[in-house]
């Protein structure tokens, strides 16, 4: 090879690796790979003089090769000679209707195919034309790869686009879900943002309780539970509340390749959106609860409001005597009772009662007690009369742990005379000559049995300057920290001892006394007490 030929060869290669690098930028701005395989066929045409440039690829070994140019028809003929193997070949011929026969492996296992026929001056390749054709078809491999990686990107572009926007819609639900206050609608919001973020055909919901379907319900309304259940091609996912299964099935993802599988993210998503449900279920819960709270603590009000009114707020003004008593209740309904009423043969009715346990109804048993004695007793009776209808009127009112101890008296202001009855109460003091009395002579408390029962009453007579406390428990069993109750003892020493002829600060300094035993340990039973003293 002479000098100048030299030259020539160095030009043309220099000429050829200008060519090649403008031939990347035109095919790594190629939109679909049908343009990518033009755009590559018309560089090969404008470097190598031929016109005759056929173009195949194939997506994998299995497949079948597909035109992407054809310009010459008789090509099909050399399809078998494009061989799938792992590395390129090339095959030149000078005997054929075609010059070159190549195929080029790619990164993700498909094949580009070529056939290119004879230069138009019908000279043949030379030594040159055929190294520069393997490294434009290098060009082609640089430029498939570059076209893979771009789409790569615009994918995960895409796909993160979505993403966001999965993410923005189920936060846009959660917000719509929690605001919802009604489960049917809940549910069929919930169904159709699971089924649109996803691309699910159908969404299901079954509602169960044990294997006892509930409800079931599915979004596109009036679809075909059965396919929807049934498909292989299914996620699922639950939560559990009050006893209740709330199972949430997506199937069918659909794509522009039919349907396919749900991926992790749709797994994420329908876990997401069950937790929304589950969080607006317990709210709703929450919701009702707390309505219903309301409606009762209303209701607990407008009841203690009533209770309150036959606790007298000021006793009758009995002559020759001093007269003072006190309800503390430990919750808004209490179950203490005491009243002094006066009768129309001018004697006076004292009472007091405990009902067994506290709230709503042991206040609706106090009721009872006061409307049922208060209607008896504007007749002519006798305290054993009142106590066996007391008896029947409680048992029928009460559930059979339900019953009241009482103790009722009837005070002849003049002698003094006292006749009582003490119904399974505690034991009422009286003082006589500076000792104590207890008065316990009676019967069992009302409503415990369904029977006569042989109540019976017995008499005292208070002098000037003796008195009587009626009491309940709540005072002797008053606990403080460290359990120890205020006890019988504690209360018959303080009325012994306390000489008040006025029963005002007698209550106050009993109630005192309770207070600084108990401290700051919250009171666990209501508190009675009626002191009367003869002067």
């Amino acid at each position: 090879m002479n000098v100048v030929e030299y030259n020539q060869i160095i030009d043309k290669l220099a000429l050829q690796v200008k060519s090649f690098q403008e031939g990347f930028s035109i095919l790594s701005k190629a939109a679909s790979l049908k343009n990518l395989g033009e755009n590559f066929c018309h560089i090969l045409r404008a470097n190598f003089l031929i016109s005759d440039v056929n173009l195949f690829y194939k997506i994998s070994e299995e497949t079948e090769w597909e035109s992407i140019r054809l310009v010459n028809k008789n090509c099909y003929e050399c399809l078998p000679l494009l061989t799938a193997s792992s590395g390129a070949t090339f095959k030149f011929y000078t005997d054929k209707k075609f010059s070159i026969i190549a195929t080029l492996p790619q990164v993700d296992k498909s094949y580009w195919g070529l056939i290119i026929g004879n230069k138009i001056d019908n000279t043949e390749l030379s030594e040159l034309d055929k190294i520069s054709f393997q490294m434009f078809f290098q060009l082609l491999d640089n430029a498939y790869q570059s076209f893979l990686n771009q789409n790569k990107e615009k994918q995960l572009n895409f796909s993160l686009n979505h993403r966001v926007v999965q993410l923005n819609s189920l936060i846009d639900t959660g917000i719509e879900i929690s605001k919802l206050h009604k489960s049917s609608t809940l549910f069929e919001l919930s169904l159709e943002r699971a089924a649109s973020l996803t691309n699910a055909s159908y969404s299901v919901l079954k509602i169960l309780s044990g294997s006892q379907i509930i409800s079931e319900i599915i979004f596109p309304q009036n679809s075909d539970f059965e396919k929807a259940l049934n498909s292989t091609k299914r996620i699922e996912t639950f939560v559990e509340f009050n006893g209740l299964k709330y199972l949430f099935t997506l199937s069918e993802k659909e794509s522009r390749n039919g349907i396919v599988d749900f991926d992790q993210t749709d797994e994420i998503l329908l876990a997401a959106f069950a937790r929304q449900v589950l969080a607006a279920i317990e709210n709703e819960h929450l919701h009702n609860e707390a309505i219903e709270n309301e409606r009762l603590h209303q209701e607990i009000e407008t009841a203690a409001s009533i209770q309150k009114r036959i606790i007298p707020q000021t006793l009758p003004n009995i002559k020759g005597y001093d007269l003072a008593g006190i309800n503390i209740p430990s919750l808004e309904i209490g179950g203490d009772y005491y009243d002094v009423t006066k009768l129309k043969d001018g004697k006076y009715l004292l009472i007091i009662a405990d009902v067994a346990g506290k709230g709503v109804a042991s206040g609706l048993l106090v009721n009872t007690l006061n409307a049922s004695l208060n209607a008896y007793v504007e007749n002519e009776f006798t305290l054993t009369e009142v106590a066996g209808f007391l008896n029947k009127i409680i048992y029928n009112a009460s559930t059979p742990e339900k019953y009241i101890t009482c103790f009722i008296a009837i005070l002849e202001p003049d002698s003094g005379v006292i006749e009582y009855l003490n119904a399974g109460h505690n034991p009422i003091f009286y003082s006589s000559k500076r000792k104590i009395i207890k008065l316990d002579k009676g019967g069992l408390a009302l409503g415990m049995l369904d029977f006569e029962l042989p109540y019976e009453s017995s008499f005292i007579n208070i002098e000037p300057g003796e008195k009587i406390l009626f009491y309940t428990d709540g005072i002797t069993e008053a606990m403080n920290e460290n359990g120890e109750e205020f006890s019988d003892e504690n209360l018959e020493s303080f009325f012994l001892n306390e000489n008040y002829n006025c029963a005002e600060s007698f209550i106050k300094n009993i109630i005192e006394n309770v207070k600084k035993h108990t401290g700051d340990t919250p009171q666990s039973d209501d508190i009675t007490a009626l002191y009367i003293c003869r002067r």
